[in-house]
């Protein structure tokens, strides 16, 4: 469809969780006339023209250079064994440890990571400075892998004096030495710096890694990123159902598949071939459940057999057996099941014609005709290679929009591309590009730090979850930051939280988590936009700063948090931080108990208070009330200087209105029986006026 002048076109990239997976924010692309180009280029920062189908790329700051080539879009059956973490990430934390697991003598930086999560996991100091001591003595003879878990030493301050320039450094040097996690940090850094040339280019890196390990066409990444707290409590009813195959939801699926249900067999089939909500992959496991649910004419567990055949898990690959099982799948109207047909018909595989980019583009259309966003995908990618159709790049462009809206995230790394150099239809734009290039980096392998610091936690391993959190905030986890703060704040009398010279101080661990919690909020998660005005508003972490707090909290209000709307009323209410204004104290009021009803009772309370305020201000009515309001601050000193946890504040902060609460209604219950008094008295002064002498 041709671009008509003065037409915008807004397209929100909506990412739909695949089985409980939510890894991206929100995005919205505009295109409108000037967006147009005549040719297919556009210039870099340095006025250096590029174009899509450059031969040489653009190189970075370190010169890593962005993969490109056609494996990375047809590499959902390839000839090649899944590789595993550590090699695509050799520098990886837990393929370090398996060494020991597996009785091998581990290397020197091995040892020294061993005695690192031991000394930070058990809060022994002198084990975490021994470890240190054998990262630097690695680092100093080239290792990068040492110089990359320095660099989140020296980030975080654990053993050494906290240096965001040391930490720096040692990225750098361990980027530019291929460390994929270091890369990962400073792209992540230079994106919070707007430095959006530098960040696209190692984020379209890594994100091409992530591509080429994916580990299904399906696209179902290696984490699954769950919060563990729900505002200030633990989420234990989502945090049960990631206990593997111990969770009682777990049990009664696997009870009524014995039952016989096929829906049942579908769902254990993909928790086995995923390794899914705790549980451990199983490709054997997965194949015998799914071939029960084939039993029971499941279309879905067709579908997913044709790729398990296609690629060889748990079975010897076969591409015509794979051919067999997506024509079943096909044939009961399945339409994902097109997009196995079609790729066999791409590669020639499986088929007895052989290679068939006609009939490929015919399944490929089905499935993207009934919506299926892989289905889109592909036909994009027709259409940008020029496989069996006219390469058209707007055709391609608007399929890929179509499977980002659906949550395709090999489509966000398509859009990231033509966004980062500028196609006819999209203007080059950099920072567009490092946001989508993020989306599909975060599902590399990497991102079973996030998987592995659940298990921790989910064991009782505080310490270790919060180490492992933090090297997934540090690169940019939002999920991991939150996580990371919220053990910092929630566990802060059990000594977890290892600094320069011992456990943390209270300073030292407020400013690491005010810090992860500034991440957080930064990536739009509204909890931490509240947490940070707290922190400035009480002086928690940060220095105590009125206009910042209000700040924090209107950002969390803009993302509808109820809480930031009453503490704006207060504000401006009180004229702390704001002008004193009782009508937008009052609006704020409103909007609180509009977003949420169950704070019927403080607004109410509150909404007392500044209508006495407002009418009677002097009187002996209102100064009581100011007298009230100077009790609750000196309450919520009280809470800052126990530093209570947040259940405990709770509770007091509950307990405190309730007795407001109460002496507010006493005295209206004296009001009403003064003034019925009253009335009496004048009722009966009137009768014996009137009466007869």
């Amino acid at each position: 469809m041709e671009a008509k002048p003065h037409l915008v076109l807004l397209v929100s990239l909506l990412v739909v969780s695949v089985h409980l997976v939510s890894c991206a924010r929100n995005f919205v692309v505009v295109w409108d006339a000037d967006d147009i180009h005549k040719e297919n280029r556009d210039t870099g920062s340095n006025g250096e023209v590029i174009t899509l189908d450059d031969k040489d790329e653009k190189k970075g700051p370190f010169g890593f250079m962005d993969p490109q080539g056609p494996i990375l879009e047809w590499d959902e059956f390839g000839d090649t064994e899944e590789p595993m973490e550590y090699v695509v990430d050799p520098g990886s934390w837990s393929h370090v440890l398996e060494h020991e697991n597996r009785g091998e003598h581990p290397n020197e930086y091995a040892a020294a990571v061993r005695k690192m999560v031991e000394g930070l996991s058990n809060g022994e100091l002198s084990v975490l400075n021994e470890a240190i001591r054998g990262l630097q003595s690695v680092a100093e003879n080239g290792n990068v892998h040492a110089e990359s878990t320095l660099a989140f030493l020296y980030a975080s301050g654990s053993g050494v004096q906290q240096s965001d320039a040391k930490a720096f450094l040692y990225h750098h040097f361990a980027a530019h030495g291929g460390n994929l996690q270091s890369k990962m940090a400073l792209a992540y850094s230079y994106s919070r710096q707007q430095m959006y040339e530098e960040a696209v280019v190692l984020y379209s890196e890594l994100a091409a890694v992530a591509m080429a390990s994916f580990i299904s066409s399906k696209d179902t990444p290696l984490t699954e990123p769950v919060r563990l707290n729900e505002g200030f409590e633990e989420s234990r009813e989502s945090l049960k159902k990631f206990r593997g195959e111990d969770d009682d939801d777990f049990q009664f699926l696997e009870y009524q598949a014995h039952k016989g249900y096929p829906e049942a067999m579908y769902r254990l089939g993909v928790f086995y071939y995923f390794g899914l909500r705790g549980v451990r992959r199983d490709h054997g496991k997965a194949l015998t459940w799914l071939l029960k649910a084939v039993d029971k004419s499941d279309s879905r567990s067709m579908d997913l057999l044709g790729e398990i055949y296609a690629r060889g898990y748990g079975v010897e690959r076969n591409y015509s057996q794979a051919y067999e099982w997506f024509l079943q799948a096909a044939s009961q109207n399945h339409y994902s099941a097109f997009n196995g047909i079609g790729y066999l018909y791409v590669k020639g595989r499986g088929v007895a014609e052989g290679k068939n980019l006609t009939k490929a583009k015919e399944y490929f259309r089905k499935a993207a005709e009934a919506g299926d966003s892989h289905g889109h995908y592909n036909m994009g990618i027709l259409y940008l290679k020029g496989l069996g159709v006219k390469k058209d790049l707007k055709v391609a462009c608007k399929h890929f929009m179509t499977a980002a809206n659906k949550g395709h995230p090999k489509a966000f790394y398509q859009l990231a591309k033509m966004q980062q150099r500028g196609i006819p239809g999209l203007k080059r734009d950099p920072a567009t590009a490092a946001a989508l290039f993020k989306i599909v980096a975060e599902r590399g392998p990497w991102g079973s730090l996030m998987k592995w610091a659940l298990e921790c936690y989910l064991k009782g391993q505080t310490a270790k979850a919060l180490l492992l959190y933090s090297r997934a905030a540090e690169l940019g986890y939002e999920v991991g930051q939150s996580n990371a703060a919220w053990i910092l704040e929630k566990y802060h009398n059990e000594g977890i939280c290892l600094g320069q010279s011992g456990v943390c101080t209270d300073a030292e661990r407020h400013r690491r988590a005010h810090i992860l919690w500034s991440y957080s909020s930064e990536q739009g998660n509204e909890h931490a936009a509240l947490l940070i005005g707290d922190a400035y508003y009480y002086g928690r972490g940060a220095e105590k700063n009125l206009d910042r707090a209000a700040e924090a909290y209107r950002k969390a209000q803009l993302q509808q948090n109820s809480q930031a709307m009453f503490n704006l009323g207060y504000m401006y209410e009180h004229g702390l931080g704001l002008p004193k204004d009782f009508h937008l104290a009052k609006r704020y009021y409103d909007q609180a108990l509009d977003t949420e009803p169950a704070a019927m009772l403080p607004v109410t309370f509150a909404l007392i208070g500044l209508y006495l305020r407002q009418k009677y201000a002097g009187s002996f009515i209102v100064s009581f009330w100011i007298t009230s309001d100077m009790i609750h601050g000196r309450w919520a000193d009280e809470i800052l200087k126990a530093k209570l946890d947040f259940e405990e504040s709770f509770n007091l902060f509950r307990v405190n209105y309730d007795n407001m609460t109460l002496m507010t209604l006493f005295a209206c219950l004296l009001t009403v029986l003064y003034l019925r008094q009253r009335q009496r008295r004048m009722h009966y002064g009137q009768y014996v006026d009137s009466s007869p002498s």
